[in-house]
């Protein structure tokens, strides 16, 4: 016999399910005949029916048939419900829990909160939703929207399993932070080697440099990469998230985690975004105090500046220069690249190991309450922690130099910003060595550097060597 069929939840009519039930009591009534007490019952009750059926028989002989039809029902009852019982007694179930199981089904049918949808339809209970509050999950399943109350309900249960695990999420962008495309028709003619040295893309994990002539592109994966991502996984849930459109997106996702270890379909692109050349958490499934940001473009994150580690832009290709108005050969014009050991990636996940320890193993507040902002912050703030600088002709004349984005980068990075010299002073930061201030630095013995030496530290999260940012005097000073 299925269990399911017979089960009272699954009953075609009301009916039915009231007379199992009451077929279930009337055997629960009956003892064991292994007990004694219940022997002398079974006796009397026997006796009674007895007698009663015997005056039935007298007063009508036509209702013996149906007494015949009654009995073999009752066996048939008796025995269904025996064998019920036998199977919800290794369950742990009662009757009484199917009767509830039973009253909530419709129950939930007429209260459904619609947590969700595909298209205009509940993903709960089937019903048409017309509502369209809550953030489309268009990279998770085509059509899928989620409620508020439903996207905090995720996110409240992903965030302790991942804490559970010791994880936090990281959120990587593409272009100029992970890998580097350009056009085919934009290589220059310095360039063109590069397609004699493209990779095969039979096997991505063995290369680095790919043309993909389906899309008229070439891709160069940043130095260390491989090696990042198989770390930053062993600390993160990581996602992807770029401003290019979704095709895109999931080839460069082929070609960074062709075994798809790391994103599984965690790929957001321009496509899955709620507003226009902005890039959001709200479609990130991880609660904003435990998400970590890597981007080259801080305008992108407007509301979560709190939660990106600012990223050197790699560029490779010549078009990737002239995007952004350098006026200097890339790296593949100069047939170089950056130090796998010593580059961008290397450097950020010593941070990120940084930022993963002190949040689970440094903090006294409880491990749901902690905020991985506010350990960015600490872990900035330690870069620059004992220098105190002053600035010289780095600002436009009377312009407020504590608003000036160097002089709050500085401070960001643990400084102390000034605008006097005095004997605390241990950085002047200038582009002129030939200035009263500069000058006054080499003759006191201070450090002059020039202003990269701040932006250096900005992006790799690292005090660099004084004298790798050397100032020049300034001709016709």
């Amino acid at each position: 016999m299925s269990f399911a069929a017979d089960s009272p939840v699954h009953s075609s009519s009301s009916d039915d399910f009231a007379a199992l039930i009451d077929a279930e009591l009337e055997v629960g009534s009956s003892g064991s005949s292994s007990d004694e007490g219940g022997v002398d019952a079974d006796n009397d009750d026997d006796d009674e029916n007895n007698e009663e059926n015997k005056e039935d028989e007298d007063e009508e002989d036509g209702d013996e048939e149906l007494n015949g039809h009654r009995n073999l029902t009752c066996r048939k009852k008796r025995c269904k419900i025996e064998k019920l019982e036998a199977q919800e007694e290794l369950r742990g179930s009662t009757s009484q829990g199917f009767i509830e199981e039973k009253l909530e089904i419709p129950l939930k049918k007429d209260t459904c909160t619609h947590p969700g949808s595909f298209g205009q339809m509940c993903i709960r209970c089937g019903q048409r939703v017309d509502d369209e509050s809550g953030v489309t999950f268009g990279y998770i399943h085509k059509g899928l929207r989620l409620g508020n109350d439903e996207i905090v309900r995720l996110r409240s249960t992903d965030m302790k399993n991942l804490l559970h695990h010791k994880k936090l999420y990281l959120v990587l962008d593409l272009d100029h932070t992970l890998l580097n495309s350009t056009l085919l028709n934009h290589l220059t003619s310095e360039e063109e080697y590069l397609k004699a040295q493209s990779d095969s893309l039979q096997d991505v994990s063995k290369g680095s440099l790919f043309m993909l002539d389906f899309m008229h592109m070439m891709t160069k994966l940043r130095p260390f990469v491989r090696t990042f991502l198989k770390e930053a996984s062993e600390m993160f849930e990581m996602y992807i998230y770029t401003m290019g459109d979704r095709p895109y997106a999931l080839e460069m996702a082929k070609l960074l985690d062709p075994k798809k270890e790391y994103f599984s379909g965690r790929v957001i692109s321009r496509d899955d975004g709620t507003q226009k050349h902005q890039k959001g958490l709200d479609v990130v499934l991880g609660q904003d105090s435990a998400v970590v940001i890597l981007d080259d473009t801080e305008n992108a994150w407007t509301k979560h500046k709190d939660n990106l580690i600012l990223m050197e832009r790699y560029h490779f290709f010549a078009s990737s220069c002239h995007q952004f108005g350098f006026n200097c050969k890339s790296l593949s014009q100069l047939k170089s690249d950056e130090s796998d050991p010593d580059g961008a990636l290397a450097s950020v996940i010593k941070v990120l190991r940084q930022v993963h320890h002190i949040f689970f193993n440094e903090l006294d507040s409880n491990l749901a309450s902690r905020d991985v902002r506010q350990v960015l912050k600490t872990v900035r703030r330690e870069v620059l922690k004992d220098c105190k600088i002053i600035f010289s002709r780095v600002f436009p004349t009377k312009f407020q130099a504590e608003n000036h984005l160097l002089w709050k980068m500085a401070e960001q990075l643990g400084a102390t910003c000034s605008t006097e010299t005095d004997s605390s002073v241990t950085h002047v930061v200038s582009t002129d060595a030939g200035t009263e201030k500069s000058r006054w630095a080499v003759k006191e013995n201070k450090f002059l550097v020039h202003p990269r030496w701040i932006e250096a530290a900005n992006f790799l999260w690292q005090k660099h060597p004084e004298e790798n940012f050397p100032v020049s005097e300034t001709k016709n000073q």
